[in-house]
Order: structure tokens, then C-alpha cells, then sequence
């Protein structure tokens, strides 16, 4: 019996991880593209939809194998994905079948990792984009407080 959350993230970081099948929310997208694995992605509602189209269409690191169609709540009937659908998208990324468009997805999803690890960094993109939120938040909380003097 499983107490408690699997280190989801150091799974995905291990040398051996070659592909991620994810349902495509955030944390779970953010953590496969920190990770640089390619994802076979199936969302299931709401922004997971939007998440999938970062991967697949601008990161180009995933393959689409869930639903296309944006769905309001899981219990509709089109969730069904058939099995073959989801063995083609596990063969064409695991075993070889994609041969060099696989190969350039991999280099993506390493180059994307790195990037995004640059970017959250001390002195990176993300991180100064923070710490100015913080100051900002800072800064207003003190015209405040000096204007209820």
C-alpha cells in the first residue's frame, strides 16, 4: 500500500525515464518539462487542455494521445482512448518507431529543461521577475500603511 505521495519529480529526473504519459496538469506538465522527458499527453478537462498544446505545439516535447476535444467535466462519455492508441504512442516514443523526429524531441525536451532551469535560478529570468513581484507587494503594502497614518 502506497502512504503517501511518490517522488514523482526524482522518478522523472532518473537516467532511465525515456517518456511520461501525463493527464497534463500543471504541476505535473511543469514537472516533466523541468525533468526533460518527452510526454505523451491525455488531458482530461479544463486547462489541462492548454497545457497539452504547450508541450505538443510550441514546445514540441509530447504526443498527443487523449482527447482533442476541450471537455467541461470528467464524467462525460468521450474520454474513452483505446488501448491501441496509447500502445502506437508508447511504441512511437519508447521503441524507436518515431526514429529522428523522437530523437529531435528529446533534444527539445533536455534544451527546454535546461531553460527553464536558467530561468528560475539565482539571477535567472523567473527568479528577478519574483523578486520584483515581491518588492512591488512590498512596496504597496507600505503606501498603504502610510496612508492610513
Amino acid at each position: 500500500m502506497v502512504k503517501s505521495w511518490t517522488p514523482q519529480l526524482l522518478i522523472l529526473e532518473h537516467a532511465n525515464i525515456g517518456g511520461y504519459l501525463t493527464h497534463c496538469g500543471w504541476n505535473s506538465t511543469i514537472e516533466g518539462i523541468g525533468a526533460g522527458v518527452p510526454m505523451i499527453t491525455w488531458p482530461l478537462v479544463a486547462e489541462q487542455f492548454f497545457n497539452e498544446s504547450i508541450v505538443v505545439d510550441v514546445l514540441k516535447t509530447g504526443i498527443r494521445v487523449g482527447n482533442e476535444e476541450w471537455l467541461s467535466y470528467i464524467w462525460e462519455p468521450k474520454l474513452t482512448v483505446s488501448r491501441e492508441k496509447v500502445e502506437a504512442a508508447v511504441k512511437w516514443l519508447m521503441a524507436g518507431n518515431g526514429g529522428d523526429e523522437v530523437e529531435e524531441m528529446r533534444r527539445r525536451a533536455k534544451e527546454v529543461s535546461e531553460k527553464a532551469k536558467k530561468a528560475v535560478d539565482h539571477g535567472g529570468s523567473s527568479n528577478a521577475d519574483a523578486i520584483a513581484l515581491i518588492n512591488e507587494l512590498k512596496s504597496r503594502r507600505h503606501r498603504v500603511r502610510a496612508n492610513k497614518l
